[in-house]
C-alpha cells in the first residue's frame, strides 16, 4: 500500500469502457508527513469517495484493484483503498 495525497480529478472525453461510471483521481505518493513528495503521481480508481487534498492509501497492483472493485476481468491497475485520518510515527504511536 502507498500513502498518497489526491492532487486532482481526471476527466477524459474518450476512455476505455472499463472506466465508464468510475471516478479517476491523480494520486501523488508522499512520505509519512503527508506533504513531502515521493516519486511520480499516478491515476487510481476511487472506491471511497475521496477528493482533492485528501490523504489516502492506494494499491498499485492489478489483483487488489480488481478485488476491491469486484471486476475480475477488467484491466485496472490502481485503486484508492481508504482515506487516512491520522498518521502516527514512532514509539507509542
Amino acid at each position: 500500500m502507498i500513502l498518497c495525497r489526491v492532487v486532482g480529478n481526471v476527466v477524459s472525453s474518450v476512455q476505455h469502457p472499463v472506466y465508464d461510471g468510475k471516478i479517476l483521481l491523480l494520486c501523488q505518493p508522499v512520505q509519512a508527513d503527508g506533504s513531502t513528495k515521493l516519486g511520480r503521481a499516478f491515476l487510481a480508481v476511487d472506491s471511497v469517495q475521496a477528493g482533492e487534498g485528501d490523504l489516502v492509501v492506494c494499491a498499485r497492483e492489478g489483483n487488489a484493484a480488481r478485488q476491491v472493485l469486484g471486476n475480475d476481468d477488467d484491466p485496472l491497475h490502481s485503486v484508492v483503498l481508504g482515506i487516512v485520518d491520522e498518521v502516527r510515527i514512532g514509539p507509542g504511536a
